[in-house]
């Protein structure tokens, strides 16, 4: 194989652990071809006692390594190692994308950019709505409800299951966001322009309780961040009550955007070839 240091090929990877089930490497790699940059995308499994030892590779630019996306479980350490951190990666104590400059590994967390992003695409005028309901408050909740914040939306409900996990999340982002458990589910749904699920349920075809979307606004949109299957029973259910829908396969790919134009210089575009290519792969592979 040739050594990319001689070609200057710019090279980038996904670091998780386990890392096997990321389609990162489908996404860049559709775009390096499109764009027809020389460039590589690969899967690297990291265990947790590794992760310090990547990030000084990473620093020193091995073979060509010119940053990272970060998944579980290595979230909280890529920005506690990075050498700066952005808004977002600060606010959420967590990273999901890693760039080099000038030998200094830079942090951010571009998981609600990719969920506006996607709504954006997908709904243009989204953000009309003062009101959203979050169920879930872990990890996804949390840069979901800071992208809602930054975009100005009034009303903000997180309910969890634990109230206190709610809570704690709502203190943290600050104002605008209140915490709720499952009790007050339908009280705070009323009238609410979205409905976002950052849970597991549903995933993989998993049962889920029956929500009562006629109590949002008629012009709602009910978001889903699981993308197996690509149509959860959350999903179904809004469409059942006329509903606008959002699916997580395009928070997925529209969170890849902004690490792919810092690796390789160029912004890239969701189109709808690669969102058949990752549906195929979704089909094939489950």
């Amino acid at each position: 194989m040739t050594d990319s240091r001689e070609t200057n090929l710019r090279r980038a990877c996904v670091i998780g652990h386990p890392v096997s089930q990321s389609r990162s490497p489908l996404v860049h790699g559709y775009w390096l071809k499109k764009y027809g940059i020389s460039g590589d995308y690969v899967r690297e499994d990291v265990a947790p006692g590794e992760i310090a030892g990547f990030i000084d590779r990473l620093r020193s630019g091995e073979a060509g390594l010119v940053g990272c996306n970060v998944t579980i479980p290595h979230k909280m350490a890529a920005f506690e190692l990075a050498d700066e951190a952005d808004e977002n990666a600060t606010l959420l104590g967590a990273a999901n994308t890693l760039w080099v400059e000038n030998g200094r590994v830079h942090a951010t967390n571009t998981d609600g950019l990719g969920f506006t992003g996607n709504l954006d695409a997908t709904h243009p005028g989204w953000d009309y709505a003062e009101k959203a309901v979050v169920l879930g408050a872990g990890g996804g909740a949390r840069s979901i409800v800071m992208a809602l914040k930054q975009r100005g939306i009034s009303h903000i409900h997180i309910v969890n299951r634990t109230l206190a996990r709610a809570s704690e999340l709502a203190a943290r982002l600050g104002d605008r966001v209140d915490a709720h458990d499952m009790d007050r589910l339908a009280e705070v749904m009323k009238g609410a322009g979205l409905f976002v699920n950052t849970t597991s349920l549903g995933m993989k075809g998993g049962a889920v309780p029956d929500f009562d979307f006629g109590l949002l606004s008629e012009n709602a949109i009910v978001a889903d961040i699981v993308y197996v299957p690509l149509e959860t029973p959350i999903l179904k259910q809004a469409k059942a009550h006329g509903l606008k829908t959002a699916d997580g396969l395009g928070m997925l790919l529209h969170q890849a955007v902004p690490g792919f134009e810092k690796w390789f210089g160029r912004k890239p575009e969701v189109d709808a070839a690669l969102r058949d290519e990752i549906i195929a792969d979704l089909e094939a592979n489950g």
